[in-house]
């Protein structure tokens, strides 16, 4: 359950600066604070997509895994950055793992309480695709510089 001291938290977090009061006001009813130890999964592939995450202190590695392979580091995360986008789009599944490297301390906010209130007011809906289209964007410059990194250019 969210208390109302999150507001300022949420309100100075880089992710929702310039957001309108009453949508902060919206957004704290879905949003609790939680803690992962390092070397704790966030979640993993497959997993349902069932929260978003605002970094407040501490560092998470996004991975891709294989089975019996050593997972590939896409991006790494620190302080006030934003965690997860697959909560927007169906089937609601994870598409990577995410590890907290150290102790991080973060604000979740709950998927289904957030679909509810950007189908009750599209506007923020809108406002909220804006934000996370910035997130996936750069979720997926950060994997094609992993995958070049890894596999190097073609030789022309």
């Amino acid at each position: 359950m969210a208390t109302p001291t999150l507001a300022p938290v949420l309100r100075e977090h880089s992710f929702f600066q310039g957001l309108k009061p009453e949508y902060i006001d919206l957004l704290i009813e879905c949003a609790a604070n939680v803690r992962f130890n390092a070397g704790e999964f966030i979640f993993r592939q497959g997993e349902p997509a069932n929260r978003f995450y605002l970094i407040r202190h501490g560092k998470v590695a996004v991975e891709i895994s294989k089975p019996a392979q050593q997972s590939i580091v896409i991006k790494t995360l620190t302080d006030n950055d934003v965690l997860g986008w697959s909560w927007l789009f169906p089937p609601y599944e994870w598409h990577y793992d995410a590890q907290a490297l150290e102790l991080t301390r973060a604000i979740a906010l709950n998927a289904q309480c957030l679909r509810g209130k950007c189908d009750q007011d599209p506007a923020l809906g809108y406002e909220l695709m804006q934000r996370f289209s910035c997130v996936m964007l750069d979720t997926l410059q950060a994997t094609r510089l992993q995958l070049l990194d890894l596999y190097g250019l073609p030789n022309r």
